[in-house]
């Protein structure tokens, strides 16, 4: 009995890998890359976070055969994390399997497919950190699996690269506030040693 259990459990198990492979992962290996994809940051450019905006543009190259787009339902553009800062960092790490790669983290836009090449101003949110960075879309067919991509780097991930200088913990407004507290408590601190010091004169007096 617990041999027929033992098998029926592996036989699940089995079933859950291969249903898991053919409907629910997907490998970025396995993508064509047939979206021509722009940024306008220039190679080695510095923006700031919360202040800067990037132009993207993106459509389909038109050097694949018509037709190729044809089950191309949705894009979303993200913004990905370029190797140099990727290095040491696991919770950015690159894995072939999309469902649990960590490259592109922050969604730029998410449109209907559209193969005349629409572009999308993107104000760079406060939240992304300090790091060099790279442009990518994925189109998404009608099941919302990723079929193809393209991005604004080559594909060593070495040209075309931007970098972007994260908002720090520190802001000036707190740093005033900082500087007002310390007046205070000084100025504070100084009238308690004034009024403490009339007292002892006032009891020597008495």
């Amino acid at each position: 009995m617990a041999s027929r259990l033992l098998i029926a459990s592996l036989l699940a198990f089995a079933f859950c890998l291969l249903a898991e492979s053919c409907y629910g992962t997907v490998l970025f290996s396995s993508l064509q890359r047939t979206l021509v994809v722009t940024a306008s940051p220039k190679d080695g450019q510095v923006l700031r976070a919360g202040e800067d905006k990037i132009t993207v543009t993106w459509g389909m190259n038109q050097s694949f055969p018509v037709g190729t787009d044809e089950a191309y339902k949705k894009v979303k553009v993200q913004l990905c994390y370029a190797p140099i800062s990727q290095k040491d960092r696991g919770w950015r790490k690159t894995k072939d399997d999309l469902s649990k790669d960590k490259t592109c983290q922050f969604d730029i836009v998410a449109r209907a497919y559209d193969s005349n090449q629409p572009s999308f101003d993107w104000t760079i949110e406060r939240d992304v950190p300090t790091a060099t960075y790279f442009v990518r879309a994925y189109a998404y067919n009608s099941d919302g699996q990723q079929v193809a991509f393209g991005q604004s780097t080559d594909g060593q991930k070495k040209t075309n690269l931007f970098d972007i200088q994260g908002i720090s913990g520190r802001h000036a407004s707190l740093d005033i506030a900082a500087g007002c507290f310390s007046a205070f408590s000084v100025l504070s601190l100084f009238g308690f040693f004034l009024v403490e010091k009339r007292k002892a004169k006032v009891s020597q007096k008495s």
